[in-house]
């Protein structure tokens, strides 16, 4: 029996992917800076937190999170399902009598079997994605926070 929740779940890391990069900073003019000064000082700390970590948010946020989908996508979990199954249901169906019928359902439920396991591969491999974009993201956010903090602003 299919279990929906992982599916589920990574459904709905993917849609949120873009919230997690679209993460604002706080910033607060401690000095009394003008708003166009700090517009203009967020512009170049924003450009400068991308020339020293070589990360770019645009490109994270326009970058897909989930890859290929569908039937004829995977590491092979289907055609490997199929294959167990149908070696287990001939052992079956060569008890029972009928050992094509069986190698023919055990490759069904194998799969099966197979899809299960690699929607699952599909949303440890998106997880996993979705985890090294938080950390660029982070990185990216100190770095823009060390530049305005020393221009004199508050960054949380």
């Amino acid at each position: 029996m299919p279990r929906p929740i992982p599916v589920a779940a990574a459904a709905m890391l993917a849609c949120f992917s873009t919230l997690v990069v679209a993460q604002q900073l706080i910033v607060y003019p401690a000095r009394g800076q003008s708003p166009q000064q700090q517009q203009q000082d967020e512009a170049q700390c924003r450009s400068w937190a991308t020339q020293n970590t070589g990360i770019d948010p645009a490109v994270l946020a326009a970058t897909p999170v989930a890859g290929p989908s569908g039937p004829a996508f995977g590491g092979g979990e289907r055609l490997g399902g199929a294959a167990r199954g149908a070696v287990g249901g001939l052992a079956i169906g060569a008890i029972a009598g009928d050992a094509g019928q069986g190698a023919a359902i055990g490759a069904v439920a194998g799969t099966m079997a197979g899809g299960r396991q690699a929607r699952q591969n599909r949303s440890g491999q998106q997880q996993q994605v979705q985890s090294q974009r938080q950390q660029q993201m982070d990185t990216w956010n100190r770095a823009v926070a060390a530049c305005l903090e020393a221009r004199g602003y508050t960054v949380r």
